[in-house]
């Protein structure tokens, strides 16, 4: 007799079983190197999820678990068998090229709405931010519902979902002439020409602004920042430069040298090998090239608050047929720099301080005021042009024959009016990403010789050296360049032709199209990034050019910030208790949301990549952390499953000791059961003691990023606490999530420890001393001691080349100072120790591939050698030892390729070796 078939409601699905983690990660992580064609070069949003992990999540919670249907996969065996074929899926469709294969895409369609039996839900994600997960559900095939509070998030996200599928089946106007372009790529077509239409004119109206020099075009403007130097016997206009180098690539080393005559000073270009001069601005302040005297960072800032801070031109970098090349800077092209004089300037005044804001103390207090003349003058240029391309491109699309209902696009038009806007909207976000090359906090890139842009990080952080790019080139910095990385990115989109709806919306209230979603979001990080004020910069610039494109979006002076789900104690007076409950309380009203329009048939799922440790009297806790799951709790969820993704940039010493993690913790919830028990405090520990040495180990298997380990373990532990209505102590009062996750950190560092149980003597020791002293000496009495204590000694440690010993001294050797000839077969003493710092001397010195090769030689020893990096990772990370930590770190990052590359290794040495038995015989 046959089992009964679940009913949907409770049917497990895929995400809240088993994903496959290594290749989601490998894939995600790959992903953040690729530009061309990627969201991330369609225009800069912040935190921007990786495409590879929103398509399989969304999968993943859609299709069941083959344990949840045991009427068709009646045994274990048959289970495993069906979601290793899932997984098969999963694994081909994260990959890059899966966004266009019709044929994979169908095939998971097939596999998710058979799980249903109909047709699936629609996708929510009420933080659509840059549009990934909108975007990626259309991809599946499924509708799609997209809303932010913030305009220019619901404007990416409308461009890369709603307008390409809206005209999908246009055929392109350029010109007014339809007959010679492909149906499918009209809306790409049509950008990149009136791309170019719009820079021909910028050409004729800024072509004088913009000189060449030496015959060939200028890439960029090299300028210094300048003082006046505090010395009276001085007073020279002293530059400010964190560095003076123009060219640090191998084989073209070049230079800056500043040089001092009758009190001014002018910059002259070396090249050679040479040592290159060092800046003038360091953390405390600068000093003045010409007395040498020291320039307090307050004068500094007093004159720039006074605007009289000044700019040298130092250099120009120029484009030739032969590579960048650099010429002196000259007065004409200074003089023709300042002598710009711009039409209009845009609004708004840069808040008075703000997360990731640093330049209003130096005088820098509006946004005009990021740009030089020129920089203004060119912007403004560009945006008038937009109106103008407009009337353009719908006189154009009239003349091609092209209907025109005279509707807009905000009034769901279909015709010449509506698209011409369409066609603006991206040429207007090309110019946005012409202000992200046009601030004078662009740096220059010295390693490879090129334009930097703003927003290297989140941030507005002063730039005393600065570049200013030619928007009238070809290459980085030019406005065609913005434009061609828009046309690449609506290319290989590949939506179907159903239109998102995207909506600015406050997540906080009930949704105006949301009913029975499935929601896949990734919700603001309590005080990591501050959305509105960032994104007031490229507001600023677009609300002239597409106010009446979509008057919803660009009604307000500055984007809404007085909601904006963000812990910023700078809005509250410096009052971080206010911050806090403002966004405790509003992130409970938006799960509170979730919980009403969440299909309970699925499960709803959260990317949270954040990272925050505090210590108080009460341990050591996570406010971001606990601010999110007491909300989530709050509102009525459970926790299901929790995965790590790789979805950050990885191997970076900002992820030690600092609110940045390489990877997403992905929380997968379900609505709570009204009648589940509550359980004591002992209860729940012993629940911990219990389950979580087990999610640890598939974490690490996982091969979780030891920087990320504390904060994956957060969600095993929570899903135990949030099995019970509630945890209570002994005098029956609740058990606090921050208490909570106090106890999961503590369960933690019991489990790490006791796998030193796995380890031998001599590693136990250096594990001791590690944490100590890292590689730096201690006492002889003491390591003498301390052997005793572990079973073995100094003398033997010494002959198993894991510590120095010396004028009553003692210390580890770092893998910098092991042999390169160690053969592990050859040692008699072989430590876990020596194995995982000799695997960290060889994958620096070799890679992957050396490393691998070691790896091979150690066999299943190899895996003990990670468990003990895991280890060091978390003694470095608490004793601040940074540089420690990302080589640790780094190991378990490059583990699943070096074990790949190990099993090649190990085969052919095997088949090598059956090869010349075989011979002999």
């Amino acid at each position: 007799m046959s089992a009964a078939i679940a009913p949907l409601a409770s049917r497990r699905k895929l995400a809240e079983v088993g994903l496959p983690l290594d290749v989601i990660s490998r894939t995600a992580a790959r992903e953040k190197n690729r530009r061309i064609g990627h969201p991330c070069s369609f225009h800069v949003w912040w935190s921007r999820k990786p495409l590879a992990a929103c398509r399989a999540l969304t999968f993943a919670q859609l299709v069941d678990d083959p344990s949840s249907r045991p009427d068709l996969f009646p045994t274990e065996r048959a289970q495993a068998e069906e979601r290793d074929r899932l997984f098969g899926i999963l694994s081909r469709l994260v990959e890059w090229e899966a966004r266009a294969d019709e044929r994979l895409l169908a095939e998971a369609r097939a596999a998710f709405e058979y799980s249903m039996g109909g047709q699936p839900p629609p996708v929510l994600d009420p933080f659509c931010g840059g549009g990934s997960i909108p975007l990626e559900a259309l991809r599946l095939g499924l509708p799609a519902v997209g809303s932010d509070l913030n305009p220019v998030a619901v404007l990416l996200t409308r461009a890369l979902t709603t307008l390409p599928a809206r005209f999908a089946k246009a055929r392109a106007v350029s010109g007014g002439d339809q007959t010679s372009i492909a149906p499918d790529g009209a809306l790409s077509a049509d950008v990149k020409f009136y791309g170019s239409w719009i820079r021909d004119r910028a050409v004729d109206r800024l072509g004088g602004l913009y000189p060449s020099a030496r015959g060939c075009a200028v890439h960029a403007w090299l300028w210094v920042r300048t003082v006046q130097c505090p010395n009276p016997a001085c007073r020279a206009r002293a530059p400010l430069a964190n560095k003076f180098a123009l060219a640090t690539r191998r084989g073209d080393r070049t230079w800056v040298e500043p040089q001092i005559e009758q009190g001014r000073f002018r910059y002259v270009i070396r090249t050679g090998a040479d040592e290159i001069p060092t800046g003038t601005v360091k953390r405390g302040g600068a000093h003045c090239l010409g007395c040498r005297a020291t320039i307090p960072l307050e004068h500094v800032r007093q004159e720039g608050m006074q605007g009289r801070l000044g700019a040298d031109l130092v250099a120009l970098a120029l484009e030739s047929s032969n590579g960048r090349r650099f010429a002196p800077a000259d007065a004409e092209h200074e003089r023709i720099a300042f002598a710009a004089t711009p039409a209009w300037t845009p609004d708004g005044e840069l808040p008075e301080r703000a997360l990731g804001f640093r330049v209003q103390r130096y005088g820098i207090r509006s946004y005009r005021d990021l740009f030089t003349a020129r920089q203004l003058t060119a912007l403004a240029t560009f945006a008038d042009l937009i109106g103008e391309a407009r009337k353009r491109i719908r006189e154009d699309a009239r003349r091609a024959g092209m209907l025109d209902d005279g509707k807009p696009l905000h009034e769901g038009g279909e015709g010449a009016t509506a698209y011409a806007e369409a066609v603006s909207v991206l040429l207007a976000l090309a110019v946005g990403k012409l202000a992200d090359y046009a601030s004078t906090l662009c740096s220059w890139m010295d390693g490879q010789a090129k334009l930097g842009h703003t927003f290297v990080r989140q941030a507005l952080a002063m730039t005393w050296d600065f570049a200013e790019g030619n928007p009238l080139s070809r290459s980085t910095g030019g406005y065609l360049r913005q434009v061609e990385l828009i046309s690449r990115v609506i290319d290989e989109s590949s939506v179907p032709t159903t239109a998102a709806y995207v909506v600015q919306h406050d997540a906080k209230h009930p949704h105006p199209a949301a009913r029975s979603c499935v929601v896949v979001t990734d919700p603001p990080y309590y005080d990591n990034i501050g959305y509105g004020d960032l994104a007031d910069y490229f507001y600023v610039w677009l609300r002239p050019m597409l106010r009446e494109v979509y008057p919803d979006l660009f009604a307000t002076h500055l984007t809404p910030k007085e909601d904006e789900l963000v812990a910023a104690v700078e809005r509250f007076d410096g009052d971080r208790a206010r911050a806090r409950e403002f966004f405790e309380g509003g992130l409970a009203q938006a799960f509170a949301q979730m919980h009403d329009v969440q299909d309970p048939s699925f499960p709803l799922s959260i990317f949270y990549a954040f990272k925050q440790s505090v210590a108080d009297a009460e341990g050591i806790g996570s406010t971001g952390w606990e601010s999110m799951l007491e909300a989530l709790i709050g509102a009525g969820f459970s926790i299901t499953g929790t995965w790590p993704m790789r979805t950050e940039s990885t191997s970076r010493l900002r992820s030690i000791g600092s609110n940045a993690l390489a990877s997403s913790i992905v929380l997968i919830c379900r609505r709570r059961a009204a009648a589940v028990s509550a359980a004591t405090r002992r209860e729940f520990l012993s629940a911990l003691r219990a389950e979580l040495p087990t999610a640890l180990a598939h974490l690490q298997r996982s091969n979780i990023a030891p920087v990320d380990l504390a904060q994956s373990a957060i969600g095993p532990g929570m899903a135990i606490y949030t099995r019970y209505s509630k945890v209570v102590d002994a005098e029956g009062e609740a058990v606090p999530v921050r208490e909570a996750l106090s106890l999961i950190n503590q369960i933690l560092d019991e489990v790490l420890a006791e796998q030193e149980s796995d380890f031998d003597a001599d590693t136990r020791w250096a594990l001791a001393w590690f944490e100590q002293h890292g590689f730096d000496e201690g006492e002889y009495g003491v390591a003498e001691t301390l052997s005793k204590a572990k079973n073995t000694s100094v003398a033997g440690m010494v002959e198993a080349g894991v510590i120095e010993s010396r004028r009553g001294k003692v210390r580890l050797l770092s893998p910098d100072e092991l042999p390169d000839n160690w053969d592990p077969a050859t040692n008699g003493r072989l430590t876990v120790w020596e194995m995982v710092h000799h695997l960290i001397r060889v994958l620096e010195s070799g890679g992957e591939s050396a490393a691998a090769d070691l790896a091979a030689q150690l066999g299943s020893r190899a895996e003990i050698a990670r468990e003990l990096a895991y280890r060091l990772y978390t003694v470095s990370e608490r004793k601040k030892r940074a540089q420690d930590a990302l080589r640790y770190n780094a190991l378990v990052q490059s583990w699943p390729e070096i074990s790949r590359l190990a099993r090649e290794s190990g085969a052919r040495r095997a088949e090598q070796k059956t090869l010349f038995v075989g011979g002999e015989a």
